[in-house]
């Protein structure tokens, strides 16, 4: 069957992820989310049981070293907000967020000298708690901005994942600076919940929801200032610890559908991506990868169509390229096929597109 549509599996009105060949993140988030819901009374059998996983997962999440496949982590998000009746869990997940509670990565985003320093360090090690999430930090003039999603054929996190991770920067920030750090705009690619309350507090400002990707903006001079708490000594072992994690981390074993999208963006730039070229570099004939696909109920067609739409949106949005540049840069032969693209997976133009995405 073709379809551009993952696999499924309801819980209540809620449709996520199958866990088949998900990608892996740290356990402790999920302990995070049991926490945070248990303290609004949602007690953690029932909410495991809610989501489908079995009632003994925590003991062995609790391993330093647990991780867990992202669709239970998804499961587990949309479990608790459903059964809470509560969307800002995340945010509430992302403002009781203290020093330690993610290992290393922590600690080396919080030794670092500046606050940008902190956002390089968050990109560059966030593999080790995540197989699929990436930070995007894109300057522009006095300012910079943080674009936060998976890597391209991926999808997108969960609304309450989303709002736990910009949330948890602006908290974090705030905790490292000694005062308020508020960004200068705010965007997700979630709807906006019914209740906007717990944003503005958390973030200073009301987001806009429904952009082409999740982003904060932060003024670089304050991104620039010597933080209070700095400590170089120690600053230089957690990220030499770190970056030997890193070198040790073996790559994440991808379903083959993300394998492929991988593959095809890698050539896009030279052009569409063919069946022939990406079942050569993934070792396999151009049946097998047929047969392989359909299995996971999708084709080659959809996961280009899926990774051009994706990849379209976020350099839309990303300033620093021209809009002459992304046809190219999506594999089209010349620009009036991917503004029609475009408009067919928006119902606008890039240019209309790009000045929502910039405010």
């Amino acid at each position: 069957m073709r379809t551009s549509r993952p696999m499924t599996a309801a819980i209540g009105s809620v449709s996520v992820p199958a866990r088949a060949q998900s990608p892996r993140v740290l356990a402790r988030i999920a302990l995070m989310v049991l926490a945070v819901a248990g303290e609004r009374g949602l007690a953690a059998p029932v909410l495991l049981a809610r989501a489908g996983l079995a009632e003994d997962a925590p003991v062995a999440w609790a391993r330093p070293d647990a991780t867990l496949p992202l669709a239970d982590e998804t499961r587990l998000w949309l479990a608790a907000v459903e059964a809470l009746g509560d969307p800002g869990l995340g945010l509430r997940a992302a403002r009781q967020i203290r020093a330690g509670q993610f290992d290393v990565l922590d600690y080396a985003v919080r030794t670092a000298p500046t606050l940008r320093e902190a956002l390089q360090r968050l990109a560059r090690y966030n593999a080790l708690v995540h197989d699929v999430a990436q930070f995007d930090l894109q300057p522009q003039g006095q300012t910079l901005r943080v674009v936060h999603g998976f890597i391209p054929g991926m999808g997108q996190p969960c609304a309450p994942a989303s709002e736990f991770t910009l949330g948890s920067l602006v908290v974090v920030a705030g905790q490292l600076a000694g005062s308020p750090v508020w960004p200068l705009a705010v965007q997700f690619a979630h709807p906006a919940p019914a209740d906007v309350s717990l944003h503005r507090a958390v973030f200073g400002q009301l987001p806009a929801f429904g952009a082409a990707v999740s982003a904060l903006v932060f003024d670089t001079a304050v991104l620039d200032r010597a933080l209070p708490g700095a400590d170089p000594g120690l600053s230089r072992i957690v990220t030499a610890h770190a970056e030997q994690l890193l070198a040790q981390r073996p790559a994440a074993d991808l379903p083959l559908a993300a394998q492929v999208s991988r593959q095809m963006a890698e050539r896009l730039a030279q052009g569409t991506p063919t069946l022939a070229e990406v079942a050569a570099a993934l070792h396999l004939s151009e049946r097998s990868l047929q047969r392989k696909l359909a299995q996971a109920q999708t084709c080659f067609a959809d996961l280009l169509e899926q990774l051009r739409r994706e990849l379209a949106l976020r350099y839309v949005a990303d300033p620093r390229l021209a809009l002459g540049e992304v046809a190219y840069l999506l594999g089209f032969a010349e620009p009036s096929p991917f503004h029609r693209a475009f408009r067919r997976w928006t119902g606008c133009t890039p240019a209309e597109a790009r000045r929502r995405a910039l405010g």
